[in-house]
């Protein structure tokens, strides 16, 4: 059995200093975690990757391709279906290797997650290569600490857990970087009471105001109907926040309950040896 991260979420959200900061946790802890670059726009990362898509197809050669003349948005899509088109580029980099753990640093254009079909086909294809897979979706904290935010970063979150259904752990990043008053209000939304978020809306005044306010509390209900949404505040700084996020992931793809337990035997003292 393998295992495997899929780690997305919106630009700047956190998520290549996120895969570093696990590798670097699991090889203090003496455990094999690889990490593949799937971002063809990246420009640098502080780990070694164990595949980048770059080699493969980079976003800069996409937009200034005369024929097909696509943006940024539109040339990761198509780097992303190019992947799936040549996908044994990524199966032979990545091996058979049994027990295997690998964290995919995605791209940060959303939409690949919400409501395209490309990284749902990408899941698949893992899965019918013996991984487990959970998607980790990571939101800036600095933008959580408003009732409206959450709401919309909380209705993101939704989508990719619907739209890709595995297993799935929200993560609000750069906790580390709050403020001590930003850290306080955060604590309103780590398990989110969607009508206290939304009832200092309620009184927005103005027509525009008011139907912002009224969309608002229809959204959260959504939210509250589905009773999925939970986020997991991560401080990188923090070795043993780390640690407990990493465990919350790894029993949720049934980490280490396939392998093989590792005995040693007893060698009892010679007679003469207690003799003596």
């Amino acid at each position: 059995m393998r295992y495997c991260q899929i780690v997305m979420g919106p630009a700047g959200s956190g998520k290549s200093t996120y895969c570093s900061a696990l590798a670097a946790h699991a090889a203090d802890a003496k455990r094999s975690v690889h990490v593949v670059n799937l971002d063809p726009a990246a420009e640098r990362f502080i780990y070694t990757p164990l595949a980048d898509i770059r080699d493969l197809i980079q976003l800069d050669d996409v937009m200034e391709d005369e024929d097909m003349k696509f943006g940024p948005n539109g040339g990761l899509v198509f780097s992303m279906e190019f992947l799936l088109e040549n996908i044994d580029w990524l199966q032979d980099a990545l091996g058979e290797i049994e027990d295997d753990y690998i964290l995919f640093d995605c791209p940060g254009q959303i939409e690949l997650y919400t409501h395209m079909d490309v990284m749902r086909k990408f899941v698949d294809l893992l899965q019918e290569w013996n991984f487990r897979v959970c998607g980790v979706f990571l939101i800036d904290s600095h933008f959580m600490v408003d009732g409206g935010k959450f709401i919309s970063g909380a209705m993101a979150a939704l989508s990719v857990m619907v739209n890709l259904e595995v297993p799935h752990v929200n993560v609000l990043s750069k906790i580390d970087l709050l403020s001590v008053s930003g850290r306080k209000q955060l604590e309103r939304f780590i398990e989110p009471d969607t009508h206290s978020l939304t009832s200092d809306l309620q009184g927005t005044s103005g027509i525009l105001g008011h139907r912002y306010g009224e969309l608002t509390s229809s959204l959260a209900k959504v939210l509250d109907d589905y009773s999925l949404v939970k986020f997991f505040p991560l401080d990188i700084t923090n070795e043993e926040n780390v640690q407990d996020l990493l465990i919350m992931i790894d029993t949720t793809v049934q980490y280490g309950e396939d392998l093989d337990v590792k005995t040693q035997d007893f060698e009892y003292p010679d007679k003469d040896d207690d003799d003596e």
